[in-house]
């Protein structure tokens, strides 16, 4: 399906999805929130895919909301500015957030305010040491809102979230990585061979299996420690039943067939 504001494209079980607004640094319009919405329920849907990458068209990842067609042109619109609120959080915290595929950030540039909120609910992010990361919502007036200062503070370091927060200034994909803003920062011209090894490595995994680390990784967050065990050991009964038990398998290689080295490499679940 055409897009207004992505592209996308699927190539040996990993779907890229390019926000494709450069001419805007990829701000985030309402059509691309709407676009967003619909591209990652047929990403959830599609057996063919088994890792999403989102990056960006350009120079840029993405350049926060777009400031005239999100704020301004939706001001004394109020059904309007619904609709595209509603259709952020949508993709954001619903679609993408609980998406039960391997998710990347490949940010290959410019990558600011709103763009922090998606960025932090990928479950891996590879950078350009050049890229510019940023929160300038201070430097006009305005705090970063729309879970932006929630999700920074949750992955930074306390000191790390508020010089961010609030001093405005930027930084690059190589300090992005010593914060653990991202995994990774690599030379621009390496990070889609960076972004498709990592895709690689998550193809080798039992699907099942990846989607119940992320709910469980995703739920324990809330949970003491007691609850958690609890939650634990119910996953771990549920997903015998949905994966049927293939860790046998895993366990045959190992110790039988002496072909699996567990700690370095994954089982042939396949087989």
């Amino acid at each position: 399906m055409a897009y207004e504001t992505l592209l996308i494209e699927t190539k040996d079980q990993v779907t890229t999805i390019t926000l494709n607004r450069p001419q805007s640094k990829n701000a985030m319009n309402p059509q691309m929130h709407f676009d967003m919405c619909d591209a990652l329920a047929q990403v959830e849907r599609d057996d063919d895919c088994r890792v999403l990458v989102i990056t960006g068209a350009g120079d840029s990842f993405c350049a926060g909301m777009d400031v005239k067609e999100y704020f301004y042109d939706t001001e004394g619109k109020p059904e309007a500015r619904a609709a595209a609120r509603k259709a952020a959080f949508e993709w954001m915290f619903k679609r993408l957030r609980l998406l039960p595929k391997p998710t990347i950030a490949a940010v290959n540039g410019w990558c600011f305010g709103g763009a922090f909120a998606w960025l932090a609910v990928c479950d891996f992010a590879v950078a350009s040491e050049t890229a510019t990361f940023g929160l300038s919502e201070v430097n006009w007036g305005i705090i970063p809102a729309g879970g932006v200062t929630k999700l920074v503070s949750t992955l930074l370091a306390p000191r790390d979230a508020l010089y961010l927060i609030m001093t405005g200034r930027p930084i690059t994909g190589k300090q992005a990585a010593e914060m653990r803003l991202v995994n990774s920062a690599v030379p621009s011209e390496k990070l889609a061979e960076a972004t498709l090894d990592l895709a690689d490595e998550l193809k080798k995994k039992n699907p099942t299996v990846l989607a119940y680390c992320k709910e469980v990784f995703r739920v324990d967050q809330n949970l003491s420690l007691e609850d958690a065990l609890a939650f634990e050991t119910e996953k771990w009964t549920e997903l015998d039943a949905a994966a049927k038990k293939t860790w046998h398998k895993g366990v045959k290689q190992f110790k039988e067939e002496r072909t699996l080295r567990p700690g370095l490499e994954t089982y042939r679940w396949k087989e």
